[in-house]
């Protein structure tokens, strides 16, 4: 009887279904995320049909008179390859687990542009808090994402989003985002916030907001601000017919809001009441005195400038607010004329509103490009050099304007008599270094050659009358009515650390009105001054902004053409040349 012997010839390549089920339901698993039953299904009958193949090689080894499966070459050889390619795949598995898990980066460029300062490094793996940075733009950019991502990388505690404003309205309102392409920054789940900058993207030549994209110096100085949860104190003068900082006709509430929300705390002051300027006070604001300060309230604040203080002033035409003495002191000048500008940019609202566009070169207004501010009844501002003060003018009225002294008169027209030609600065920035005093140690008093160490009876019974001395003050140079303002007594320093004082004078003060403080850029002139008074940005990590070197080679037109023609013509010439010279002397 004939016995039935399969023919084996091509069952060797069933062994092949095996690794392509494996494969098929590990990279179905790994793209899918997770193994699903179908993927580790896949992986199983794989693993299934590599068993049977291997018991079955090994039992028709044991019927057959020919060389065992393992003992074959071709088996030999395979086994020998299989392990070395799964080898290699473990290999490069591992290195590709291991960079995910722990990425280097080498930053070659010469000002190590694409890595962040060893201080913001520091600072983002010392936090102790959650923080969360949100920027709400619709379309992220891919330089603000690798920005976030190399701080992510420095901590797990940092996190970011981006946010299209429209899409999450609730978010937006949570955090009281303004427009769109703010940046806040938020301690989780404590919900205490922190602006950091509003980005945009370029348009043309020009920035839009605080430039296209963010940057590493704003957004570690506000981590380092929030983080140490420090607050700066302004201080807004009250009791002259000044602004309000209340929800009332002519107050200047919603700049104060814009503060609040720049972690600042406002508070009013009445220097005739308080009889001290605060110590902890970072910035005075006198925002458009309608009546003159008295002579004590005027030394208070320049006693507070020559410790070092910062004052904010808003000054209006047509008043009188007794600070000629101060202002004299740091070369200022107020012109009492009324800025008119016909330039047509403000046509609606009347000559009186004066149209700023053009800025100075100054911390305060180093964003603003062409963006346009509205003063309405402004007033020029002059300032004599000083040998020691610092002064940098911050706003140009347009070329269309002059400085009019009868407003009354119809219709307006420049008086090249008595008139003042434009453009006109109606604002400045002004610094002064100052070393704060240290107190001199008081004298122990020494005993006199005619003093008993002990009091005789009668002198006891009868003490004499001190004599008056001239240098002792009269009764009447001690009456005073109300008491004098002065400036808290600050802590006794022995490093002589000089301090700077800054001062900052507007010719205008309704500007900051809540019904024009969101005109144009009128609200980021307030908080830009009150921020650089009351050294804000210098209380931040102090990193310094990275720029790429120009190396580029400038060629003139000549230059550029004998470069161009050595390239294509005369390099390849002489080349050609050398050829024919090689040949034609082998030959």
């Amino acid at each position: 009887m004939k016995t039935f012997s399969p023919n084996l010839k091509y069952l060797k390549y069933l062994f092949w279904l095996g690794p392509m089920l494996v494969a098929a339901g590990a990279i179905a698993g790994l793209v899918s995320g997770s193994f699903s039953p179908i993927p580790l299904g896949l992986v199983i009958a794989g693993v299934v049909v590599v068993g049977l193949w291997l018991v079955f090689q090994s039992t028709y080894a044991e019927q057959s008179t020919q060389p065992g499966f393992w003992s074959q070459r071709s088996t030999q050889v395979g086994a020998n390859a299989l392990i070395t390619t799964l080898s290699v795949l473990a290999i490069l598995g591992l290195i590709n687990f291991l960079a995910a898990n722990h990425v280097g980066r080498l930053d070659l460029t010469e000002n190590q542009l694409f890595s962040l300062a060893p201080e913001t490094q520091q600072l983002v793996k010392n936090l102790k808090q959650p923080v969360k940075v949100w920027v709400f733009v619709p379309q992220p950019s891919a330089r603000d994402r690798e920005l976030l991502e190399s701080y992510h990388r420095q901590s797990d505690r940092l996190s970011y989003e981006f946010v299209d404003p429209n899409s999450q309205p609730s978010v937006v309102q949570r955090l009281e985002v303004k427009s769109n392409g703010d940046v806040i920054a938020e301690i989780q789940p404590e919900g205490r916030k922190q602006y950091v900058q509003t980005i945009a993207p370029t348009t043309g030549d020009s920035l839009v907001g605080d430039g296209g994209y963010l940057s590493e110096v704003k957004l570690t100085g506000a981590l380092e601000q929030l983080v140490s949860n420090r607050q700066s104190f302004a201080y807004v003068i009250q009791g002259h017919g000044e602004h309000p900082i209340d929800q009332s006709q002519g107050a200047i509430s919603a700049a104060v809001k814009g503060l609040q929300e720049k972690n600042f705390t406002v508070k009013p002051l009445n220097l005739l009441e308080t009889a001290t300027i605060p110590a902890d006070a970072n910035v005075l604001v006198l925002a458009g005195p309608q009546k003159p300060l008295l002579a004590p309230e005027v030394t208070a604040l320049d006693e507070y400038l020559k410790n070092g203080g910062n004052l904010f002033l808003m000054l209006d035409p047509n008043t009188t607010p007794g600070l000629d003495s101060l202002l004299t002191n740091w070369g200022v000048t107020v012109d009492k004329r009324v800025v008119i500008d016909v330039s047509g940019r403000l046509s609606q609202l009347g000559p009186a509103f004066s149209s700023v566009s053009q800025y100075g070169n100054h911390p305060i207004t180093k964003d603003f490009g062409n963006a346009l501010s509205i003063y309405p009844l402004a007033q020029p501002i002059d300032v004599k050099p000083q040998t020691d003060v610092k002064s940098t003018p911050l706003l140009f009225t347009s070329e269309r304007s002059w400085a009019e002294s009868n407003v009354k008169a119809q219709p307006l027209k420049f008086d090249q008599a008595s008139d003042r030609p434009g453009p006109l600065v109606i604002g400045f920035a002004l610094t002064r270094t100052v070393t704060p005093a240290v107190a001199a140690p008081k004298p122990s008093p020494s005993p006199s050659p005619s003093t008993s160490p002990k009091p005789s009876p009668s002198a006891s019974a009868s003490p004499a009358k001190p004599s008056p001395s001239p240098s002792s003050p009269s009764p009447s140079a001690s009456a005073n009515p109300s008491p004098s303002p002065s400036v808290a007594a600050s802590p006794t320093t022995t490093d002589q650390k000089p301090k700077e004082s800054r001062l900052v004078v507007i010719g205008n003060s309704r500007f900051a009105e809540d019904g024009g403080v969101n005109q144009g850029i009128n609200g980021d002139v307030f908080i830009n001054s009150v921020r650089w008074l009351s050294h804000a940005d210098d209380q931040s990590l102090s990193i310094r902004p990275k720029e790429a070197k120009n190396r580029r080679l400038g060629l003139s037109g000549q230059q550029a053409s004998l470069a161009t023609w050595t390239a294509i013509a005369i390099l390849p010439l002489i080349g050609f040349g050398a050829a024919f010279g090689v040949w034609w002397k082998r030959r």
